[in-house]
């Protein structure tokens, strides 16, 4: 199937804001244009993981989800700002007011980034692509702040293409260009592929989509379990998601099938931390901090266990959700067990009125 078979045509933008923390400190502090920045670490610089980098301090290799400590011997000059998640949050929502001047089908993916469908727009401007170009110029205009924004008939396509020409980024993919787009795509930018499944594919000689597409649908649920049926519908440009607006949440989580079994602890503890990580941005869109975490673990003949641990306090530090979420994998009982799949979810969540003054959502230690 084509994209041109599918049951309609949708008009989808995703709207990435570009490194949003670092982006609001830096607008909030005029003395920080220019300098390396990341939101994260401990207000003295010691402990902790980076947020966001701002792209003065990605030029020195500075990631989101990297150790504090390690983005300053790569940046001895990177300046480290504590967190201010109110802040974030309100400037979140004046995004969100933003977009839903021209539909409401929206669908937050974090604080600083979403997708929206505007097929059938408020404003009847009927292009997609010039109303990108307006939602980023309120948000310049308003904010003073810049986001990068892809256009295209689905949500895999388009959320790719925002992220190609950041930043202030603006890329439309149309409808006849999807499978030829998809089969240049190198597999490391497909959305869901991880660090460790991207070289796996590549040992297998797949390095773009247009390799994956060589492969029948049996083929690549072998080599690649569930994940096998997205990637043949994918490179073929099919892509049925639907943007949906927010619904009452009662867990967050993540969770990711590896191309082969894990059966070393230090690779398997890498990806709880990333896997966490994923965990941590949708909470902190939600505002939503659960006292119970569960970590999912499949196994390669597909036996599946779960085990959780509750607090008496929510958990509101990323650090210390990884600490959690890696401790319940050593305490399992693996027994030498090949791993399939891993996966991190917190629950039992209470609202910021029930938390009482101490409850402070915090990042990092």
């Amino acid at each position: 199937m084509s994209p041109s078979e599918q049951p309609s045509t949708r008009k989808i933008i995703h709207i990435d804001m570009d490194s949003f923390y670092a982006s609001v400190e830096q607008r909030d502090d005029p003395t920080l244009d220019g300098k390396a920045v990341a939101v994260g670490g401990s207000p003295d610089g010691r402990g902790g993981v980076v947020a966001t980098a701002n792209y003065e301090a990605r030029r020195f290799g500075v990631h989101s989800a990297m150790a504090s400590k390690k983005a300053q011997r790569l940046c001895p000059h990177l300046i480290f700002l504590y967190p201010r998640f109110a802040v974030y949050k309100e400037i979140s929502q004046q995004i969100r007011e933003i977009f839903s001047r021209y539909t409401d089908l929206i669908e937050p993916l974090s604080l600083d980034e979403a997708y929206l469908d505007v097929t059938e727009d408020k404003l009847g401007i009927g292009s997609a692509i010039d109303i990108a170009k307006e939602i980023k110029a309120a948000i310049k205009a308003e904010l003073n702040l810049t986001a990068s924004a892809g256009v295209s008939i689905n949500k895999f396509v388009a959320k790719v293409a925002s992220n190609m020409n950041k930043p202030d980024g603006l890329t439309f993919i149309g409808p006849s260009k999807v499978e030829r787009f998809i089969a240049s795509l190198p597999v490391e930018k497909f959305h869901g592929v991880g660090k460790v499944t991207a070289e796996k594919m590549k040992i297998r000689g797949l390095h773009k989509g247009g390799d994956l597409k060589k492969l029948t649908e049996a083929e690549l649920v072998y080599l690649f379990g569930k994940s096998g049926h997205f990637f043949y519908k994918i490179v073929r440009g099919i892509d049925h998601r639907k943007v949906e607006p927010n619904q009452e949440t009662k867990s967050i989580g993540a969770e990711d099938t590896f191309s082969y079994d894990l059966v070393e602890m230090e690779e398997m503890n890498l990806e709880l931390a990333r896997i966490s990580a994923i965990v941590f941005k949708r909470m902190s869109l939600y505002q939503l901090f659960g006292r119970t975490l569960t970590i999912k673990i499949k196994f390669s003949d597909f036996k599946q266990i779960t085990r959780s641990r509750s607090f008496p306090a929510a958990l509101t530090e990323l650090a210390k959700i990884v600490e959690v979420a890696q401790s319940l994998l050593e305490a399992a009982e693996l027994e030498g067990g090949e791993i399939r799949l891993l996966g991190v979810s917190i629950s039992n969540f209470k609202s910021n009125k029930d938390q009482g003054e101490w409850y402070q959502p915090r990042l990092f230690p």
